[in-house]
C-alpha cells in the first residue's frame, strides 16, 4: 500500500488541532481513523495486476530522431481503474514524459504514448511498466510493476549525409553525365567524339581519325562494379574520445558516407567490424538494401578494451576478397598502435589491394598546439606538437608502403574519405 499526499495532509489536519488542544487518546483515534480510511480506499481500488498491457515500439529509429512507445491498457478488473502509469526506459532512450494518468471503466481500454529521443546508438530495452491504482478517495494506492517486453534499435545519426549531394554531383561529372570526361590508368573505354581545344592529345584515336575527316578522341568512364571493403576497428583505440564522441562514432559516420557514395557509383560494398574477432558484417547487400544493412550492422557496435589482432584482421580481409579491391581501414594514426600493429602486416594488404587508412584526429590536441598564453600552455603545446610530428612520421612511412592516409578532424573525416575515394576512382586505381 502506498500513501498519497492527500493521506498525509488529512493526518496533519487532524493532528495539529489536537496538539494545540490536547485531549488524551485523540491523536491515536484520529490516526487509526486515517489508517482505516486508507485501508478502505485501497480495498476499493482496482487491482493493477488485472490490467492487460501491450507495448508497441518501432523496430528502429535514427539517433536524435523522435519516436514513440505506445502502451495499450485494458482494465480486466470489475472496478474502475484510476491509475498513474509509468513507462520506464533507460536514460539513453531519452524519455520525455513517461508518467500518464489513466481513468478506465471495467472492460475498457486506453492508449498512452511516451515520446523517445535517443541520445546513444545501440539496443535500448524497455524496463517494466509500473501501474499505481488509486482508490476513489485517492488516499492510498496499490502498485505493481509488470514486465512488458520492448526493444528499440537506435541507428547511427548519419549526419555526414549532408555531404552526399555534392559528392554525387562530382560522381556524375566523372561518369560523363555532366559533359565532363575523365581519363586515368585502368579506366574503361566509353566512346569516341570530335576533338575540341583543350583535350588531352594522349586521348586522340589516330586510327579512327585517319578514317574520317575530323580528329576524334576516346572518352573514358570510371570503373564500375569494383569491390570496396570497409573495415571498422572496434579495439581500445576506438574508445578514445575525439571531441565530444568516441573515435568509433567518427569512423561510423565515415563508413556510412563512403558506402552511400560507392553504392551509387555501382561498386560492391562490404563491411566488417573487427578487433580480435568479427563483431559485425555486411555482405551481399546492394541497391536500396545497402544503407539499411549498413546502419543496422553499425548501430550496436561498442569499443572493446582489447588490442587489435592485425594478423587476424588481414586474414579476415583475405577471406573476403579474392581479387584486387579497395580496402578502407577506419582506425587510428597513433604512432605506438600503428608501429606495433599495422606496419608489420600492411605489406600483405598493399601487395594485393589498394589500401586507405582513415583516422580521426583529436581537436583538443590542435587547440593545445595553438595555445601559448602561459608557461604551462607552452609545455602543453610542445607535447601536442611532438604528437603531431609522430603522426606525420607514421603517415610518411605508410604512404611509402602504398597506403593512402586520410588524417582529419572528426567532422571532416567522412567528406575527406569520400574525396579520396573519388580521386582514386577518377585515377583508375580501384
Amino acid at each position: 500500500m502506498a500513501l498519497t499526499w492527500r493521506a498525509v495532509v488529512l493526518t496533519a489536519l487532524g493532528v495539529v488541532p489536537v496538539l494545540l488542544f490536547p485531549v488524551p487518546g485523540t491523536v491515536l483515534v484520529w490516526t487509526l481513523l486515517v489508517v482505516a480510511l486508507c485501508a478502505l480506499d485501497v480495498a476499493l481500488a482496482a487491482s493493477p495486476r488485472r490490467v492487460a498491457v501491450e507495448r508497441r515500439v518501432p523496430g528502429s529509429v535514427r539517433l536524435t530522431d523522435t519516436t514513440t512507445s505506445r502502451l495499450t491498457l485494458t482494465n480486466l478488473a470489475s472496478r474502475r481503474l484510476r491509475a498513474l502509469v509509468r513507462d520506464a526506459w533507460p536514460p539513453s532512450a531519452g524519455t520525455q514524459v513517461n508518467r500518464h494518468p489513466v481513468d478506465l471503466p471495467p472492460g475498457e481500454a486506453a492508449r498512452v504514448t511516451t515520446a523517445l529521443v535517443p541520445t546513444r546508438r545501440g539496443e535500448r530495452v524497455a524496463d517494466r511498466v509500473t501501474i499505481r491504482s488509486f482508490g476513489p478517495l485517492r488516499l492510498a494506492a496499490r502498485q505493481a510493476s509488470i514486465p512488458v517486453p520492448g526493444r528499440l534499435r537506435v541507428l547511427p545519426e548519419f549526419a555526414s549525409r549532408r555531404h552526399l549531394p555534392s559528392r554525387l554531383a562530382r560522381l556524375r561529372e566523372m561518369d560523363g553525365r555532366a559533359a565532363v570526361q575523365v581519363r586515368g590508368e585502368g579506366t574503361e573505354f566509353d566512346s569516341l567524339r570530335e576533338y575540341v581545344l583543350g583535350d588531352d592529345v594522349r586521348s586522340i584515336d589516330w586510327r579512327a581519325s585517319a578514317r574520317g575527316r575530323d580528329m576524334v578522341v576516346r572518352t573514358w568512364r570510371p570503373e564500375r562494379d569494383r569491390r570496396v571493403l570497409v573495415v571498422v576497428d572496434t579495439s581500445r583505440t576506438s574508445a578514445t574520445r575525439v571531441g565530444d564522441e568516441p573515435r568509433l562514432d567518427a569512423s561510423i559516420e565515415a563508413a556510412l558516407l563512403l558506402a552511400a557514395l560507392a553504392g551509387r557509383a555501382g561498386d560492391r560494398v562490404e563491411l566488417i567490424a573487427y578487433d580480435r574477432t568479427v563483431r559485425s558484417r555486411v555482405a551481399g547487400a546492394a541497391g536500396p538494401r545497402l544503407m539499411p544493412a549498413m546502419a543496422d550492422a553499425l548501430a550496436p557496435l561498442e569499443p572493446a578494451l582489447l588490442e587489435t589482432d592485425w594478423p587476424g584482421l588481414v586474414g579476415a580481409v583475405h577471406e573476403r576478397l579474392s581479387q584486387r579491391a579497395l580496402v578502407v581501414l577506419l582506425s587510428t594514426l597513433d604512432a605506438a598502435a600503428v608501429e606495433t600493429g599495422l606496419l608489420p602486416v600492411v605489406g600483405q594488404l598493399t601487395a594485393k589491394h589498394q589500401v586507405v587508412l582513415a583516422a580521426a584526429a583529436d581537436p583538443e590536441v590542435v587547440a593545445l598546439r595553438d595555445d601559448r598564453s602561459g608557461t604551462a600552455e607552452i609545455y602543453d603545446a610542445a607535447a601536442a606538437a611532438r604528437g603531431e610530428i609522430e603522426r606525420a612520421a607514421v603517415t610518411t612511412v605508410l604512404r611509402r608502403r602504398g597506403v593512402e592516409v586520410v588524417d582529419a578532424l572528426p567532422d571532416d573525416l567522412a567528406p575527406r574519405l569520400a574525396d579520396t575515394y573519388l580521386a582514386l576512382k577518377a585515377a583508375g586505381r580501384l
